[in-house]
């Protein structure tokens, strides 16, 4: 990787009591999308709006979908004319799941033994309210060059609507770098990989169990297309090896429906086989899709069963170079604030940067509190030492970007 100069970091007045109070607030919202139940992440994006203006910004509150709003605010450096860079976390979290897996309650944002418990502590309101407290210590700390725009958007547990509407907005259009404060564990992750969801629908016709020839059996299709899948990411394995942060490409069949009678004695007329796809530079999208069209259709056709492929969601894999200028005063930062080289990683899911990458052509770099297996898990937790120490990064960061790495 890149040589890094990590001179001597400045000082960034961190408030390490109101960033803990912050992540611990953050996590007792439940900002799990489910609407039906009246859960969206509008009082989480409140909380952020609130913590905005009792910094002295001024949030932009856009609703990009009901109860699902976009909070950005711009702080000036005060210090003539530079870069914009902006920090990027989201709002909404994934459901806890069974709460009798968690040892502690998902929402009660303990605090032990070092620790913040919580869905959402790690994945990533820790990183969320780390960019809040970071920036504000910058601005604190003096004028600076250019200008910072801090994004919480909603939905990147989802389809990810919050950046795809910033990105399409005027607001992304001066963005120099961005730094998404996922999760990683304090890699400095360079690379995503990319990721097609796919909904394959086996249509066939329902008959009477005792009576199969009368009918074309869309399950026996699905036994056949999930052995065509496993063989063709094995296939694409073979062809593509493994990427040094991003590691291999996978084909993932996640759900299986079958029908509407789910009845022992009804041959159903259709089935739906739900495929989570992860790629990697390199791999031809569109030329994957044809692909497992063609394997859905081979699948049905011994029993006159249609195969279907419908692309519900495609993000391309991204990789920066980690001698973009955003990437060397990460690198730099971490060094100087850690006190040892940084690690460079990639991240094995989409981010919010994987967005703003494809549609406003902002170079992203992925770095964030927490471990990056612990998401979506029970018992998530987040260390307050992490929590601190990326704070601490992410200003220390943001001043050298802006400053060009000036040493």
């Amino acid at each position: 990787m890149t040589q890094v100069h990590p001179k001597a970091p400045r000082t960034f007045p961190i408030d390490e009591e109101k960033l803990i109070e912050l992540t611990r607030a953050l996590v007792r919202v439940r900002s799990v999308h489910e609407p039906a139940h009246g859960h969206t992440e509008a009082k989480a994006a409140a909380l952020v709006a609130d913590t905005m203006r009792d910094f002295g910004w001024e949030p932009v509150i856009t609703e990009v979908a009901p109860g699902r709003p976009n909070v950005v605010a711009v702080v000036e450096g005060g210090g003539g004319d530079g870069p914009t860079l902006a920090f990027v976390g989201h709002t909404d979290v994934v459901t806890e799941g069974d709460p009798t897996r968690w040892t502690v309650d998902p929402f009660g944002a303990e605090l032990r033994d070092g620790r913040i418990y919580g869905r959402g502590s790690a994945d990533m309101k820790g990183g969320l309210a780390a960019m809040l407290h970071a920036v504000r210590a910058l601005q604190l700390a003096g004028p600076f060059p250019g200008r910072v725009k801090v994004c919480a958007f909603v939905d990147e547990e989802g389809l990810m609507l919050g950046a795809k509407h910033f990105a399409a907005s005027e607001a992304a259009r001066d963005i120099d770098a961005a730094i998404v404060c996922e999760p990683e564990q304090g890699e400095i992750c360079v690379a995503a990989k990319g990721a097609i969801r796919l909904r394959i629908d086996l249509l066939g016709a329902m008959a009477h169990g005792a009576m199969p020839q009368h009918g074309r059996n869309p399950i026996v299709a699905v036994g056949r297309l999930l052995d065509s899948l496993s063989e063709y990411q094995q296939h694409l394995q073979d062809q593509y090896g493994r990427h040094r942060t991003l590691g291999l490409p996978y084909l993932t069949p996640t759900v299986l429906e079958a029908g509407s009678a789910n009845q022992v004695n009804v041959i159903p007329s259709d089935a739906s086989v739900y495929v989570d796809v992860r790629t990697i530079p390199g791999v031809d999208h569109q030329d994957l899709v044809r692909t497992v069209t063609l394997l859905a259709q081979a699948a049905g056709a011994p029993e006159g069963v249609a195969g279907h492929v419908t692309v519900l969601d495609d993000r391309p894999p991204v990789e920066v170079e980690p001698t973009e200028p955003v990437v060397v005063a990460l690198a730099e930062a971490h060094e100087a604030v850690v006190g040892s080289p940084a690690r460079y990683g990639g991240v094995p899911g989409a981010t919010d940067g994987t967005i703003l990458t494809r549609d406003a052509g902002i170079p992203t770099v992925v770095y964030g509190p927490g471990g990056k297996w612990i998401a979506h898990q029970a018992d998530e937790y987040v260390e307050v030492a992490d929590l601190v120490q990326c704070a601490k990064v992410y200003a220390e960061a943001a001043d050298r970007f802006l400053r060009g790495n000036a040493q």
